[in-house]
Parts: C-alpha cells; structure tokens; sequence
C-alpha cells in the first residue's frame, strides 16, 4: 500500500477512529486474574443465592466458566453461567450482572416485561456502566 492510499483512508475513517478512541477511554478495564478461584466462586455464588431467594427466581445450577466477551448467561434448562472475572469488578456489577441473568429465568428476551423484572430489582439499571472490559 502506498503512502497516499494510507493518508486518505486514515482521512477518511478520522471520526470513527476518534470516537473509537472516546469510547476506548471511558471504558474499565478489569483484571482477569485471580488469586483464589474458590475464594470467587463462594462469593458469587452468595450473591446468586441471596438474588435468586429475592426473586423467587429458582435456579437449577450455577456454573462458572472464564469467558472472553460476557459477563454471564442463562440457558432455557435454568443453567446461569457467570464469568469468573465478575469477581474482580465492583458488587455494583456483579450484582447487576446476577440480576440480568436471573431475570432470563422467567423472561428468555431482553422485552420490556424483562427490562422491568430487572428494574424492579436494580433501579439504576439504565445508568449501570456497561463497558467493563476485560484486560
């Protein structure tokens, strides 16, 4: 590729590239290490129990798993799955994040019936920081 070609694409692609880096600025990086995976896996697990219980919301197993680009997941058969390195971000996600995940045992969407459900139970949803990355 030549010089010019270079420039003029880099000319072209300059708002994105800067919002892009906007974006890249304002995120949170977390840590993907931890040192006492039993010591993460019991806190978790508090958490989801102590939800699940508020809820009413039953779930039938609880699975952890180091994951690349999510946080947790909920199957049809009422499997949550969270992500290890929830444990490195503040209670305010980790709770946030059990929430969504729970709120998937009763509504299998992101609908307004689901949006609600975790509303109900985490007011400030709508401002909860969704751009926790993983280092």
């Amino acid at each position: 590729m030549s010089q010019r070609y270079i420039n003029k694409l880099l000319e072209e692609k300059q708002h994105w590239i800067r919002k892009k880096i906007i974006q890249l600025d304002n995120k949170i990086m977390v840590n993907k290490e931890i040192l006492d995976v039993n010591e993460a896996k019991d806190y978790l697990r508090q958490r989801v129990e102590i939800y699940s219980k508020k809820m009413n919301l039953p779930f039938l197993e609880l699975k952890f798993r180091r994951m690349k680009r999510r946080w947790g997941s909920c199957s049809s058969n009422k499997i949550i799955t969270l992500n290890l390195y929830l444990y490195n971000t503040p209670q305010e996600q980790i709770d946030y994040v059990i929430i969504h995940e729970l709120a998937h045992l009763k509504h299998m969407n992101h609908s307004k019936k689901f949006h609600n459900l975790v509303e109900e139970y985490f007011p400030n949803f709508k401002e909860m920081q969704s751009d926790f990355h993983l280092l």
